[in-house]
């Protein structure tokens, strides 16, 4: 599981410093609990963010069964992935 305020501050800290692989190492190692990825968002067409940012979107994954697969559900969510947004 995987709560609405980590989301929130995982938001946050991405926003204040960038989104990147550096940044994503640095949340594998504050959340250690959490899968992350990172990819850009064009790599997740027709899926919906958790959370929608001008530079990136969140999605939950979850991870429960032996293929991952995402979702909007925060209870059975097990990992994050970073969705990197390139401007046009």
């Amino acid at each position: 599981m995987i709560s609405q305020s980590q989301v929130n501050a995982i938001a946050a800290t991405i926003e204040t410093s960038g989104v990147d692989e550096t940044t994503v190492s640095a949340l594998r190692q504050h959340y250690q609990s959490i899968h992350f990825t990172y990819c850009m968002d064009d790599d997740l067409p027709n899926n919906t963010p958790v959370i929608e940012h001008k530079d990136f979107n969140l999605y939950l994954i979850d991870g429960r069964e032996h293929c991952l697969c995402l979702t909007n559900d925060y209870e059975t969510a097990t990992g994050i992935v970073v969705a990197e947004i390139i401007a046009d």
